[in-house]
């Protein structure tokens, strides 16, 4: 856990008591500091019952005390409209923040030799598998490397702050809003594709969040950005044109002058103005496809700038194993593919998934964001069928049928895999593919992405018990 020096007896609030709020609650009342919280879930609140920050409600709070309220990530700040929360706050003029703000105050309050270094990792898509091999490519040549923030542990239960440390932190644009004193010695901005619009109102209002990593960076630090997209070119020309620090463009779809980028397999270099071949990106499924191609470019740029050397980064990045529901072989039953992507919520992600396999058997549907599939809809030459379910299941189906490819509309999961497996199967072709990729968040039928992603699993095993086999 990392505790915070020199808030003994003073008061703060804590809105949302899933992991990252009572990470932050935990924290703060181990650091000295009287904690009041509230979630406005009942299962929530009952949950902390017994502790020294046990839920009380907002109008109870000592609002003339506070030094400030930190909120949830998925609580609205801005948009589509300050949640009560917020307004309360600001009214009271108490400075909200987030969980990732006390990290960054906790850091800065440090003697400059003793602070750790601070990888931080954002964009729309690709983030989870940026942070995760960057982690295991420091770990495997000898760092102390943590790994949290959006993915896995929230920021504050990491193992506690040294100078020997380095923090790798995957960020969404929620927990960037939150943010004011942060300062990553390598920022990482990948991609932008639409994403959480009703969230900032707009792209411009995304991006912006997003670009708030490169917040109070100086001239000794790195920004490694992503350039295969148009929004994250201009990211990179402006920051480039601020005299920003070193600016290290990546890109999985073109040669660089500067920067790392992949052509066909092979990862490229150049930092001094001389290109460099490092090596074939390693023929594993944890990096299939060309959006992985980006992220190991962007992991590469990373870690060689930490000074790992160019063959031991792609010799640690061949024992990468990957994420769970990011493009995860679940297994085979009778020579048919089961591949989990449940964590592509939007069309760019799925987009690369569909480009990656082929014959595909396509899953899709839950809960529908703005544009729904149509934008997929003429990119759909790998699909075989596509079963469409859930709430978003007749929409995508409607939105689909100028596809070349057939559909068929189910209301639950486990209806879509059963007849999809059924398919492959007479369909009679070689190394057919079931995919999970639903364009879509969960909240229909399934609590997360991870929930949805373990459902998908659970239905692989019943087929393949059934036919007693599991590879």
């Amino acid at each position: 856990m990392i505790t915070v020096e020199g808030i003994k007896g003073q008061s703060f609030g804590v809105f949302g008591l899933g992991a990252t709020g009572i990470a932050s609650a935990e924290a703060l009342v181990a650091s000295g500091a009287e904690v009041y919280s509230w979630d406005e879930n009942a299962v929530a609140r009952e949950k902390t019952a017994n502790t020294p920050y046990r839920p009380e409600h907002p109008r109870h709070w000592p609002w003339d005390r506070l030094e400030a309220v930190v909120l949830s990530p998925g609580v609205p700040l801005t948009h589509p409209r300050p949640h009560a929360i917020v307004r309360k706050a600001v009214s009271s003029k108490v400075p909200v923040i987030g969980d990732v703000e006390i990290f960054a105050r906790c850091v800065l309050n440090l003697p400059k030799e003793k602070q750790p270094r601070i990888i931080a990792v954002t964009g729309s898509n690709g983030k989870s598998t940026t942070t995760s091999l960057i982690a295991h490519i420091l770990r495997e040549t000898g760092h102390k490397v943590f790994e949290g923030g959006n993915l896995g542990e929230a920021v504050l239960s990491l193992p506690a702050i040294d100078e020997n440390t380095i923090y790798v932190l995957e960020l969404s644009s929620f927990q960037l809003d939150l943010v004011h004193s942060l300062k990553a010695d390598i920022a990482v901005f990948l991609n932008i594709s639409p994403d959480h619009l009703e969230r900032h109102g707009d792209i411009d209002g995304y991006v912006k969040a997003k670009r708030r990593i490169f917040n109070n960076q100086s001239s000794d630090d790195y920004a490694v950005i992503g350039v295969d997209d148009a929004v994250s070119q201009t990211v990179c020309t402006d920051l480039t044109a601020s005299q920003h620090g070193e600016v290290i463009p990546v890109s999985a779809i073109g040669t660089l002058g500067h920067g790392v980028f992949v052509l066909g397999n092979e990862l490229f270099f150049n930092f001094d103005n001389k290109t460099r071949p490092a090596g074939d990106i390693p023929d594993i499924a944890a990096l299939k496809g060309q959006h992985n191609h980006q992220n190991a470019a962007a992991a590469f740029a990373v870690t060689t700038r930490l000074g790992v050397s160019p063959p031991l980064a792609m010799l640690a990045m061949s024992k990468f194993r990957g994420l769970a529901h990011r493009m995860e072989k679940v297994g085979e039953a009778k020579g048919v593919t089961f591949i989990n992507d449940s964590k592509a919520t939007n069309v760019d992600a799925v987009l690369q998934a569909l480009r990656a396999y082929k014959p595909i058997y396509w899953l899709a549907g839950g809960k529908a964001k703005e544009g729904g599939i149509s934008a997929l809809v003429d990119k759909g030459e790998n699909v075989r069928k596509a079963y469409f379910y859930g709430e978003a299941g007749a929409d995508f189906n409607e939105q689909w049928q100028s596809a070349s490819a057939p559909s068929e509309v189910f209301t639950t999961l486990d209806l879509a895999v059963a007849q999809a497996f059924d398919d492959a199967l007479q369909a009679g072709e070689s190394d057919p593919v079931i995919l999970l990729s639903p364009a879509a968040a969960s909240y229909d039928q399934y609590a997360n992405f991870e929930a949805r992603g373990d459902a998908f699993r659970q239905l692989f095993s019943a087929i393949a018990s059934q036919d007693g086999e599991a590879a």
